[in-house]
């Protein structure tokens, strides 16, 4: 196949791909950008789709190479860093102390090539909620509403933050 043909194919799939993910058909999406990949493997926003598509399926070992094979062939690139920390994380409530310390490296990553990337701050506030330092997850919280002053979810969890850290306060000076 010539590379023009080649070409013209890997953006037909990458586009059908980019589609079925937003109408979050990961399953289907997978099959299309598979093909994509094994076309044009240094293709960045391909492995992108792809890695976010295993991520969206839970296959996040199988979104791992894919990425951070990415991110050294694009390491100013924000989303190959969003959705490699998706990957290193996993579920959260099911995620190691190593998996999220990957994870808030690679998310650190994003905010150096954009500060202003879309739900960093807020991904980092959970991981440290998680953790159980709220006074980190808060601030990252706060960051998120700095980005998106409408992100309601990162909004609950600050003020259920403050609650609690006044509650503890409060228990303190009792």
């Amino acid at each position: 196949m010539p590379d023009e043909d080649i070409a013209r194919r890997v953006r037909e799939l990458l586009n059908q791909g980019a589609r079925l993910l937003s109408a979050r058909r990961p399953g289907e999406a997978v099959a299309v950008l598979e093909e994509a990949y094994m076309l044009a493997p240094d293709n960045v926003a391909v492995a992108i789709n792809l890695g976010g598509a295993y991520v969206m399926q839970g296959r996040f070992s199988k979104a791992i190479p894919v990425l951070e094979t990415a991110s050294q062939q694009e390491p100013e690139n924000a989303m190959v860093w969003v959705n490699l920390a998706a990957a290193y994380l996993g579920r959260l409530e099911f995620s190691t102390r190593e998996m999220q310390d990957r994870a808030i490296a690679a998310f650190e990553q994003a905010l150096l090539v954009n500060p202003r990337t879309p739900n960093v701050n807020y991904n980092l506030g959970l991981i440290y909620k998680e953790r159980g330092d709220l006074e980190r997850a808060a601030a990252h919280f706060w960051r998120a509403l700095e980005v998106d002053p409408n992100d309601r979810d990162a909004r609950l969890w600050l003020d259920r933050i403050q609650r609690s850290m006044d509650a503890d306060a409060s228990d303190e000076t009792a």
